[in-house]
């Protein structure tokens, strides 16, 4: 078992007791200053609850917007347009090839055309130059003879007061000569229509033979 000590005497210790404090001393406050400050702010509370009711009741409802109905309408759907017909297109009929028609070199143009032939004209013994090129500036190739045949192959070109031609010679040889001393003529060696015309017999009279060209009339009896 425990043994029982028993306690320090204080005065011996030196040490001095606690005071007892008194209600009503001056080193502590009375209990009843510490209620009246309670009742104090517990009126002051209530008065300023009181203030914030009485505003936020005094305020004025604020206006609600109310939402814009949204009106359905109910409608029958659309009918759909028949779509057209398609008519196919009309096929393009392809053009029918024509030949060029082919040239009549035996019967002359009226006037000086590529591709026809032309004689020397209108320069007496004198001839008519043939140029390398269609000026009187150009060099001067050879001259040729009255009455010689020649093919247009190019012109006309205009230079030097007169009218160029190129053409080509029967011996090949090519060059320009001025349009003022050539006139239109038909191909060389080819016949001209009006001289066929009179070689062809008539239609529906037989052709006479050699033997009835020379058989001698029979005189009359």
């Amino acid at each position: 078992m425990a043994r029982y000590q028993k306690p320090d005497d204080p005065r011996e210790s030196g040490l001095r007791p606690h005071r007892q404090r008194r209600f009503g001393g001056g080193d502590e406050p009375a209990p009843w200053l510490w209620l009246g400050l309670g009742v104090v702010v517990t009126i002051v509370g209530i008065a300023l609850a009181l203030a914030l009711v009485n505003s936020l009741l005094a305020r004025e409802p604020l206006a609600a917007s109310m939402p814009t109905p949204t009106i359905i309408r109910l409608t029958a759907p659309p009918t759909v347009a028949p779509s057209p017909t398609v008519l196919a297109p009309t096929p393009t009929p392809i053009p029918t090839f024509t030949p060029a028609p082919t040239r009549n070199l035996a019967a002359p143009p009226e006037s000086i055309t590529v591709g026809y032939y032309a004689r020397v004209s209108g320069t007496g013994d004198a001839g008519l130059t043939l140029r390398g090129g269609p000026s009187t500036l150009t060099t001067s190739l050879q001259n040729v003879a009255e009455g010689t045949v020649m093919q247009v192959i190019g012109g006309p070109e205009e230079a030097d007061d007169f009218i160029w031609w190129q053409v080509r010679l029967p011996g090949g040889a090519e060059g320009w000569v001025a349009g003022q001393f050539i006139e239109p003529a038909a191909a060389p060696g080819s016949v001209p229509p009006t001289a066929e015309a009179t070689t062809e017999g008539t239609p529906g009279t037989p052709e006479a033979t050699g033997e009835e060209a020379t058989a001698e009339p029979t005189p009359e009896s």
